[in-house]
């Protein structure tokens, strides 16, 4: 009896710990996200492709991708300033777990086994540059694919910091009907090979 006890206690602990640490990380991240517009860009942005892709009209599909085209800039500086701004995060607090679950503290209990948020960011930033600059002259509906596919993955990663990576996939699968695995193969080779790197995975 009293080994339950001891077990369901420690089990509360863990829990109310866990939860504490993730409400800190919910709102270090709202802090820096506050001030600019990204999570609603990427909900136009995904929206107007998906209108793009299902007109008929050639002349009405080509002005929807230039009506995207400013969303596109606007996406692409503004997640540029917040990498920029996440700089200033202490080290340590910037550390993200690359454990299945989350555990409290698991950032220093497990410090191998984590990735730095600040890199991350900065590597997102890179990748929708990539795209939306489009150097590489994609057609609008493969460069609208590439794009698609590292707003998700910028969106899994700040999901990942904030809670853990099993809630990061779920939430993607839930919220957008894909994995991580298809995510991370429709970025930009450049953006696949930092992130691999960064992450191990």
């Amino acid at each position: 009896m009293e080994l339950l006890f001891l077990a369901l206690a420690l089990g509360a602990g863990l829990q109310i710990a866990k939860v504490r640490e993730q409400q800190r990380r919910i709102q270090l991240l709202g802090r820096y996200l506050q001030p600019y517009r990204i999570e609603r860009l990427m909900e136009t942005l995904l929206d107007g492709y998906l209108r793009a892709l299902d007109e008929d009209d050639p002349s009405r599909r080509e002005q929807i991708w230039n009506m995207l085209a400013s969303a596109e800039t606007e996406l692409r500086d503004q997640v540029r300033q917040l990498a920029a701004d996440v700089e200033s995060v202490w080290p340590d607090d910037a550390l993200v777990s690359t454990l299945p679950i989350a555990l409290p503290h698991a950032h220093k209990l497990f410090p191998r086994a984590t990735f730095d948020l600040r890199r991350a960011l900065a590597l997102h930033a890179a990748g929708i540059d990539t795209v939306v600059t489009n150097q590489a002259a994609r057609s609008a509906r493969d460069k609208a694919y590439m794009l698609s596919a590292e707003m998700l993955l910028l969106q899994h990663t700040c999901h990942w910091f904030c809670r853990s990576r099993t809630v990061a996939n779920a939430r993607l699968r839930a919220r957008h009907h894909t994995t991580h695995a298809q995510v991370l193969q429709a970025v930009s080779p450049q953006t696949r090979e930092a992130y691999r790197r960064l992450v191990g995975r």
